[in-house]
């Protein structure tokens, strides 16, 4: 098996990968989504072995399981509901409904980034240099920058609750071009950043390094298609802003045609998350 004591794979400060050598024989493999989302990292017997999963004990999976299961549900009806919302925009639906639609819809997608954070806030650690997962008491909340997966799904949860500032003050009514643009689009504009950021965090956790293809691995195509979403809600916050000469919406039907399809990405997203579970 060479003389591999311990090798970390990642991108800058953050390791997404290690690798070492069991004292028993063997490798063990921990990877820093597979471990938050399946609770188990990997173990062969030999090199040409196949991996096989050493999971966390029972009340750990459990947890995951349910967290896991909070956030899909999460994601899919606020996708879903957000789709709802765009729809009826496109369909000359009351702004107020739309907006009402929208705001309900920002509630599941918060609740989803919350649960994805506490996901990561209660992952199980590796036991030491051997090849078991150790778990920690219940956390509501912990301060981990250094940890990839952290600082994706705090950014996510971040972006979530700007959203919600972007989404009551739409029901805000007689603002001037400069007030929508400050207190609509700005929020907006701010909490699709926060996506994008995110989403790459999440590429290159998912990839170990420099974002690229992995055709195989279910993790990444859910990372993948939420980014699409991420990208598409940015394109509808940029045709959302409101022109001050005017008063008009640089493109009302790219906005809203930008958020359908992004919200139907990550409603896709969040039914993928539902098998990505221990």
């Amino acid at each position: 098996m060479g003389h591999v004591e311990e090798i970390a794979e990642g991108a800058g400060p953050f390791t997404t990968r290690r690798t070492w050598r069991l004292a028993e024989g063997g490798i063990a493999i921990w990877e820093s989504r597979a471990v938050r989302k399946r609770g188990a990292l990997s173990v062969r017997t030999t090199e040409d072995a196949t991996a096989v999963a050493r999971p966390a004990d029972t009340p750990t999976l459990d947890r995951l399981r349910r967290l896991n299961t909070t956030a899909a549900a999460a994601f899919t009806i606020g996708g879903a509901l957000f789709a709802l919302g765009a729809a009826l925009a496109l369909g000359s639906g009351s702004p107020t409904t739309s907006a009402a639609v929208y705001f309900a819809g920002g509630l599941f997608f918060s609740t989803g980034g919350y649960a994805s954070l506490l996901q990561t806030v209660n992952a199980p650690r590796p036991g030491g240099t051997s090849g078991t997962l150790r778990s920690g008491h219940w956390r509501w909340w912990s301060y981990e920058p250094m940890r990839i997966d952290w600082l994706s799904t705090f950014v996510l949860f971040a972006g979530t609750l700007v959203f919600g500032i972007n989404l009551l003050d739409s029901f805000l009514h007689g603002l001037t071009a400069q007030q929508s643009n400050r207190l609509i689009w700005a929020p907006d504009m701010v909490g699709c950043l926060l996506f994008l950021i995110s989403g790459h965090l999440a590429l290159v956790e998912v990839s170990h390094g420099r974002p690229r293809i992995r055709a195989h691995d279910l993790g990444w195509w859910i990372v993948a298609v939420n980014q699409v979403g991420s990208v598409l809600f940015m394109v509808a916050a940029l045709a959302d802003f409101t022109l001050p000469g005017t008063g008009s919406l640089v493109n009302a039907g790219i906005a809203n045609w930008g958020t359908l399809l992004g919200a139907l990405c990550f409603a896709l997203g969040g039914v993928l998350q539902a098998f990505e579970r221990p």
